[in-house]
């Protein structure tokens, strides 16, 4: 069953379905969904998370194992499947059928995936959860449509702005959902409750970090591979979480992946970036001016690698990956100094 995500809190207070496919580009909406749905399994005793990421090698048969085999306690568990490109193979559509064939009343299946297009969502494991539970697809947030978003966000944190102060904002975060919800959050935290007008927003931004993630990835978009280098060792200074700068850039280049493929399947550059937020254009036609499909796949990843070294589960120094990856980006091939 495929449900809008905004019908998706009606359907969790009628009950929970067996299996959900959570599908979008935008990880703060994909988020929000996928907290909203273990909400709800644990408030019906799903006490386990079994967290599975189907990156290249991945152990189908150890996820079958997973969500076969019950804990000693019998407990109810979610299984959550991540698929970083949205195709799980051959095999891992197999795996996926196969959990849903003999699904158990106690196990949850949550799949993960970036935005799937009409073929994928055809194929026969998205039609099997598309049968069996409910498929979520997560749209993204068109410009137009930007303002209208902001001010139901700051009306759900009991703010209320005039349309001059939620078109600065608009301004100010260029499509960027999470960016935005910081922002709204920052604004909670410094006004509390109540009417907020441009003056009052324009002043929280320019209490905005001196050096800013997403001028971080801007000015790598842009080949400025200096300026993104040194606003990259600025956050670092500042303490900002590498984890939020590893997100930033793999946005990007999940961003410009699929538009590298068309460019280089024969599209014209001109129709590809026809869906590009305006402001965004100059930097994404920049960066793919300098890259092509198999260097964005390349990126990729190298990413895939920095958040396994962020989350402990590879070796490594992370700023000096972030730096390797930012001046890739900018098209500079960075050489590191070795420790010692």
């Amino acid at each position: 069953m495929k449900v809008p995500a905004n019908a998706l809190a009606q359907k969790l207070k009628s009950g929970l379905a067996g299996v959900y496919l959570v599908s979008g580009d935008e990880p703060l909406l994909v988020g929000e969904v996928c907290d909203a749905i273990r909400a709800a399994a644990r408030a019906q005793g799903f006490d386990e998370r079994d967290l599975h990421v189907a990156e290249r090698g991945f152990d189908w048969d150890g996820l079958l194992a997973a969500g076969s085999n019950l804990s000693l306690f019998a407990s109810r568990r979610i299984v959550e499947l991540r698929l970083p490109t949205g195709k799980p193979g051959d095999k891992g559509a197999k795996a996926i059928i196969q959990l849903i064939e003999h699904a158990d009343p106690d196990t949850l299946l949550l799949v993960v995936a970036p935005q799937l297009d009409k073929r994928s969502l055809g194929a026969a494991w998205a039609k099997a959860i598309d049968a069996a539970g409910m498929v979520v697809q997560i749209w993204p947030v068109e410009e137009s449509q930007m303002p209208g978003w902001i001010k139901q966000r700051l009306r759900a944190s009991g703010l209320q702005a005039d349309e001059e102060a939620v078109r600065l904002l608009a301004t100010r975060v260029e499509g960027n959902l999470m960016a935005a919800q910081q922002e709204i959050d920052k604004l909670v935290l410094l006004h509390g409750s109540g009417k907020l007008d441009a003056d009052m927003i324009q002043e929280a931004v320019s209490d905005s970090s001196r050096f800013d993630i997403f001028d971080l990835v801007d000015a790598a978009l842009l080949g400025d591979s200096s300026r993104a280098l040194r606003i990259l060792q600025g956050l670092r200074q500042e303490g900002v979480e590498p984890v939020l700068i590893c997100w930033a850039l793999s946005r990007e280049a999940r961003t410009l992946s699929p538009l590298a493929w068309q460019i280089s399947h024969g599209d014209a550059p001109g129709q590809v970036l026809g869906k590009v937020w305006a402001r965004r254009k100059p930097l994404v036609s920049a960066a793919l001016q300098r890259h092509s499909s198999g260097s964005i796949h390349a990126l990729q990843l190298q990413l895939a690698r920095a958040d396994r070294v962020v989350k402990g589960q590879a070796s490594g120094a992370i700023w000096d990956e972030l730096a390797l990856i930012v001046a890739k980006l900018a098209g500079t091939n960075l050489r590191l100094k070795a420790a010692g």
